[in-house]
């Protein structure tokens, strides 16, 4: 059986909020806390440039994509910025049906790639995303792709 997913809305902001919160607490990464992002995600889900997938229902995941126009391809490239499913729900495939419904959209809106960050420790994530298409080899070179982040955020 496929779980439901929806794409979100601007009115789900607090529940996102609460997985993404539950993600970053999770694995011991910095949060803002529920209420600042839920106050973030109505902002970004009300323009054009962002959206987010949620899974079942009651939502127990989500994915949350940046979009982004790019010089080389008609389309914009996405950015899966966040995926996550509540513990006790994975393995159950919600995570999988969350990821096709995201690449739907990704295609209606006409978008040229998807690109995902992935920790190099995070081994399960990367079956995960290559069981569903996705690769570390960049197309055109066919060789490993990096992902390189620096902070601008004061204090970094």
């Amino acid at each position: 059986m496929t779980a439901a997913t929806r794409r979100a809305t601007p009115h789900d902001a607090a529940r996102l909020a609460e997985l993404l919160h539950a993600f970053n607490t999770e694995f011991d990464t910095e949060t803002p806390g529920v209420e600042v992002l839920a106050e973030r995600l109505r902002t970004l889900l009300g323009g054009t440039s962002t959206f987010a997938v949620l899974g079942g229902d009651p939502a127990v995941g989500l994915a949350l994509v940046t979009l982004r126009p790019n010089v080389w391809s008609d389309g914009p490239v996405a950015l899966l910025d966040e995926m996550y499913v509540e513990p006790a729900h994975r393995g159950g495939g919600v995570g999988g049906a969350i990821l096709r419904h995201m690449v739907e959209i990704c295609r209606e809106l006409g978008v040229a790639a998807i690109e995902i960050n992935v920790d190099e420790s995070d081994a399960a994530a990367m079956r995960f995303y290559e069981r569903h298409g996705f690769s570390g080899v960049d197309p055109d070179s066919g060789e490993r792709a990096f992902y390189f982040y620096r902070s601008l955020e004061v204090g970094a």
